[in-house]
């Protein structure tokens, strides 16, 4: 392996200097950046490709703001067969919107408005445009779509895989330069585990080097309640207590950037686990759900379940598979994002703080131009 990565090294150089060069282009003004005074846009991003908990994060967002704000979430829709700018609705499904926008469909009320362009200031127009009322647009992954420039990024990175250990693509797994940092306002370092010490803390904080405007929050992932997968007709919920003393052989289903946290949680809960791993925003096939089956099967255990993601369950949602999914006990495990000590209290006052400095700056500037 790692003489593999020696030999593409080059190409991660080329692709390093190529990121850096449209940076530069940006910075300097060359690439043109689409501000918007008459909403508050938040970003959402990483510099690494997928898994650092961009989905959680952006619900935590909408949980902490929809109370007291008109938000609306804005994706690109990776993986969904349609284009351009599209609205999510209750029936929407994920080959039209994306796994993740159909995630937060299915999680919040219809008020909230979830959406996806892979122009962001396309999708930003509309969105305005359809709810003239808007206070807040989330961006979701937009790190690095720099023709758009919210107020406040975000910018995450995980635990395991913190981004100043690691290198370019194809090498490693960043779409862009490390210096790219420099652009977040916020850094949540993410998935860290329960046991989190003070010592390990300040290490991170020191090997990152924050810049002076900018903050660092940890987050951990918390597990809730087994769910039922929408095609089962049988909807009895399966509590995380109730399971973890059953001691369940699982088969583990995923098609997510890194399932690993994942079988770490469930590991030492079940009896036995048998991951079937598919690569990130998979569309699964008929052969797949009976190649599943065939391994459901082969567990000797009375007491055994298939348990997926809550993305991975968005993408199971389809007619095709429903026949086959009914013989089958699946369960999706649902995640949300907690902060680490009493970082939540500044987190949260940060984000309020700017939400509500910005929206007064954009009733002024609506005021104005009426």
């Amino acid at each position: 392996m790692k003489l593999f990565r020696l030999l593409i090294w080059p190409l991660s150089f080329l692709y390093g200097i190529a990121m850096l060069i449209r940076n530069l282009l940006f910075n300097f003004s060359v690439l043109s950046k689409t501000e918007f005074k008459e909403v508050t846009l938040i970003g959402v991003g990483n510099l690494s490709a997928g898994g650092t908990g961009k989905t959680p994060h952006i619900e935590y967002l909408i949980n902490l703001l929809h109370p007291h704000y008109k938000v609306a979430t804005l994706s690109r829709g990776y993986g969904r067969k349609t284009t351009g700018f599209q609205q999510a609705a209750t029936t929407s499904t994920a080959s039209e919107i994306g796994d993740e926008p159909k995630q937060f469909r299915n999680r919040f009320p219809i008020e909230i408005p979830v959406a996806v362009d892979a122009n962001r200031v396309n999708g930003v127009k509309q969105l305005i445009q359809n709810f003239p009322f808007l206070d807040v647009v989330l961006l979701d992954d937009v790190f690095q779509h720099r023709s758009i420039k919210p107020g406040l990024q975000i910018l995450l990175t995980d635990y395991a895989a913190l981004f100043y250990k690691d290198y370019m693509l194809p090498t490693g797994y960043l779409r862009e330069p490390k210096s790219g940092m420099k652009r977040a306002d916020i850094i949540v370092v993410s998935k860290t585990p329960d046991f989190f010490s003070p010592l390990e803390r300040k290490r991170i904080i020191q090997e990152i080097k924050l810049k002076p405007h900018q903050k660092i929050y940890f987050s951990k992932i918390v597990y809730g309640n087994l769910m039922p997968i929408e095609n089962k007709l049988d909807k009895k919920v399966l509590s995380l207590s109730t399971f973890t003393e059953t001691n369940y052989s699982v088969v583990l289903l995923t098609g997510i950037a890194n399932s690993k946290p994942l079988e770490y949680f469930l590991k030492d809960k079940v009896a036995a686990l048998l991951p079937m791993r598919f690569s990130d925003h998979h569309e699964f096939k008929t052969a797949e759900i009976l190649e599943l089956k065939e391994v459901y099967e082969t567990i000797k255990n009375d007491k055994k379940i298939i348990i997926t993601t809550e993305k991975d369950a968005m993408r199971l949602q389809n007619p095709i598979l429903a026949d086959y999914l009914a013989e089958l006990p699946i369960y999706y495990l649902p995640i949300e994002v907690a902060f680490q000590d009493q970082d939540a209290i500044g987190f949260n006052q940060q984000i309020n703080n700017y939400v509500r400095t910005h929206r007064f700056n954009c009733n002024i500037y609506k005021t104005e131009n009426k």
